[in-house]
């Protein structure tokens, strides 16, 4: 692998939170934190980076390292064996267009299937 663990394990988390959020549900509650659990810090709202923040992080990747995402993903998911690493990452620069933010935001569990492609690879972020 081109990029290293922790710029995997780093994505991991930030893929996870945006995993975790959903849409607002009551963008208009006016409701003190403490007093609803807190549960608005699992919504997005309109002023959220994460997301952003995820698509910077991946633009600011290489090439290598950006196929190295997607070949890890696609291992995670099934679509590859971890014996097929070459494979899968030969796939991962044929197949390349557009935005890898877009490509990897568009995957559900992102963050869980790149955590078990890294796990098939031996890795671990633990």
């Amino acid at each position: 692998m081109d990029i290293a663990l922790d710029k995997v394990c780093e994505l991991i988390l930030r893929a996870r939170e945006v995993d975790m959020k959903e849409g607002m549900t009551d963008p208009d509650s006016g409701s003190n934190p403490i007093d609803d659990g807190s549960t608005d810090v699992l919504t997005s709202a309109p002023g959220d980076s994460t997301e952003e923040q995820i698509r910077e992080f991946i633009a600011g990747l290489n090439d290598d390292e950006r196929h190295d995402l997607v070949a890890i993903t696609w291992i995670g998911r099934g679509d590859f064996e971890a014996e097929d690493w070459s494979e899968a990452l030969r796939t991962a620069r044929e197949r390349e267009q557009g935005s890898t933010a877009d490509y990897l935001l568009g995957i559900p569990n992102v963050g869980d299937l790149l955590d078990e492609g890294l796990a098939a690879l031996g890795r671990s972020c633990t």
